[in-house]
């Protein structure tokens, strides 16, 4: 099960984070109240604050080690479920919707910088008790990862860096970011077009990618004409613009924890760049995941886990 605790961030945006377990026992074995996940393909804006920040689920997962997983750009918590609950056993595993993502706020001029979602994550860090965590972090999660474990090495024990260039990506990679939100059929009329749009429509899938039409359907929403994004594509813009136009080899050197480098075989990271990702960070190691792309932990779930278990095993708690 996800129980929602809703934490405040820089600036006093609301955070929704989802702190994950087994769901309960019960006598009645087909009981399907109890929510198992973040609700998906809902109204970013639904109501519904959860429980006070600090407030752990009933198994008493307050006592195990600190989890917290940050989702990349246009992400939301919800695509760590599997992660999450398989990482639920030993751990108190928590992901967070980040600011202008999933349930979180969006406030139309709020900050979207690299300072805001660092200060959003050590903020949620610290209301939830999770410190010092293991942070894991995809894309953009993974830069804001590394960028809060350089700042406040108090609050992270351990660190999963999945598939985040520390190099700079130019003006030419936002010029075709911003083409490519004007290239969305939107909205979509059915979930079925969300799939087949983003797993075999979108000029930027070189082959059919289920999983990736499956990653798209769950940051949809429905709304009275069709399916449409639960963020804003400007936000997103914002956001990314104020990181890639700088290289953050730097703050990488700065990493102190153990800090594990992923990367999918087709992702965007290169091997040559992970492996000097490595050689910067003070404490770092190396894993590649086979037939995965930049959507590591999508592609392939069970060698994604097999990939962070032995890292994890070495912080305790696997």
């Amino acid at each position: 099960m996800a129980r929602r605790i809703d934490v405040t961030g820089a600036g006093g945006v609301r955070l929704a984070a989802w702190e994950f377990g087994d769901p309960p026992k019960t006598d009645r074995p087909h009981d399907t109240s109890t929510s198992t996940s973040p609700p998906a393909s809902v109204p970013a804006s639904a109501p519904g604050p959860g429980p006070r920040a600090g407030t752990p689920l009933a198994h008493g997962s307050g006592d195990l080690p600190g989890v917290l997983l940050l989702h990349g750009l246009m992400g939301r918590a919800s695509h760590w479920a599997p992660t999450a609950r398989w990482l639920s056993a030993r751990h108190r595993a928590v992901a967070l919707d980040q600011r202008g993502h999933g349930r979180s706020d969006k406030p139309p001029r709020g900050s979207y910088t690299r300072e805001a979602y660092v200060e959003d994550v050590e903020a949620a860090l610290e209301q939830l008790g999770l410190g010092p965590a293991v942070l894991i972090g995809h894309a953009m999660g993974a830069l804001t990862a590394w960028q809060l474990a350089a700042k406040r090495p108090d609050l992270v024990r351990g660190l999963i860096i999945c598939d985040m260039r520390a190099s700079a990506l130019g003006a030419a990679s936002q010029h075709t970011w911003t083409e490519w939100f004007r290239a969305w059929p939107v909205p979509f009329a059915t979930l079925a077009d969300v799939r087949k749009w983003f797993g075999e429509d979108d000029p930027w899938v070189e082959r059919p990618n289920p999983a990736r039409g499956e990653f798209y359907a769950e940051v949809m929403a429905e709304s009275p004409d069709g399916w449409r994004p639960v963020f804003e594509p400007e936000q997103m813009l914002r956001s990314r613009e104020t990181w890639v136009y700088d290289a953050h080899w730097e703050e990488l050197a700065q990493v102190r924890c153990p800090t594990l480098v992923v990367r999918g075989l087709d992702g965007e990271l290169g091997r040559a760049e992970a492996q000097e990702m490595v050689r910067v960070l003070p404490s770092g190691q190396y894993a590649e995941v086979a037939d995965a792309g930049h959507l590591v932990h999508y592609d392939q779930p069970e060698a994604w886990r097999a990939a962070i278990e032995p890292f994890l095993a070495t912080l305790g708690g696997v």
